[in-house]
């Protein structure tokens, strides 16, 4: 039972990953723009819950709704004052942008905040859980957490495949100056693809502030779950991206319970490795945006 228990508890912890994963998939499979700030990103957010939370006496939930368009419209800003004009240098200037990017942001939250600890409370969701059997129960905020995963990498997938704006994703992550000869503009599409991916990013780290204690050098480590992530589901591939998300939880989580908790994190690592040497394009990789 405890092993069903271990991976029961990796998948939900997928949940969480896919989310903070979705953006830098979509990210990628539009722009091929890998954000190195993307765990930053959405770690600004998950203070700018916290703050306004405190400062209102509004719950996590009430703030996010808040944030939430902020965070689009910061992604919105960034993508026509740093990500565009970085994409003309080439392949490497992006990565530096964002790379740089991360850097101010997690010095800024150090000096704002200090490296002390803080965490969001979810309310009741908190403690409340189903108790399947004596040794097996499911945490509500983390089956929230799942839900939403489906849900947002679902309307996504939706999104491309059947609107207006998800045709021009899909066309402008093809060939951009193909689609701005029938019109489609892809500075806009990029900034849209880029809000879309922030307020992703910001729904994840507000749900990774109410699921554990969070300080702001946590930025760079979320980064890499997201990218492990997408990785192993294939780049591109939204359902690939929560599929990656639930194997490198339950790699985890069942490492942690064959070896020991500290070993959690090694046996991800581990499972990106393999995926990395037998199929390196990763399990479900898109040969577009919408697959």
């Amino acid at each position: 039972m405890t092993w069903i228990d271990a991976v029961i508890q990796g998948i939900l912890l997928g949940g969480l990953y896919a989310l903070f994963a979705c953006g830098l998939s979509l990210m990628f499979g539009v722009m091929r723009i890998i954000n190195l700030a993307h765990g930053d990103l959405a770690l600004l957010a998950t203070f700018m819950v916290l703050v306004i939370s405190q400062h209102l006496g509004l719950s996590p939930f009430a703030a996010l709704v808040i944030v939430l368009p902020g965070a689009a419209v910061v992604g919105y800003a960034l993508q026509y004052a740093m990500f565009n004009p970085s994409l003309r240098g080439g392949e490497l200037s992006p990565l530096l942008a964002t790379f740089g990017l991360s850097v101010v942001i997690g010095n800024m939250l150090l000096e704002v905040f200090s490296p002390d600890t803080h965490s969001l409370s979810a309310g009741a969701l908190t403690t409340a859980s189903w108790h399947i059997t004596s040794q097996i129960s499911i945490s509500a905020l983390s089956a929230v957490i799942f839900g939403a995963a489906v849900l947002v990498l679902g309307g996504l997938q939706l999104l491309l495949s059947y609107t207006q704006l998800g045709r021009a994703m899909r066309a402008t992550a093809d060939d951009a100056r193909t689609a701005e000869l029938v019109g489609i503009n892809a500075k806009r599409v990029y900034a849209i693809a880029t809000a879309i991916a922030l307020a992703t990013a910001a729904l994840a780290g507000t749900f990774f502030g109410m699921r554990s204690s969070f300080d702001p050098t946590l930025g760079p480590s979320q980064l890499i779950f997201a990218f492990e992530a997408v990785v192993i589901g294939g780049l591109g591939s939204l359902w690939g991206t929560l599929v990656g998300g639930i194997l490198l939880g339950v790699a985890q989580t069942v490492g942690a319970q064959a070896f020991g908790a500290e070993w959690a994190i090694v046996s991800g690592n581990v499972l990106f490795l393999l995926v990395l040497a037998f199929r390196s394009q990763g399990i479900f990789a898109a040969r577009e945006a919408h697959q």
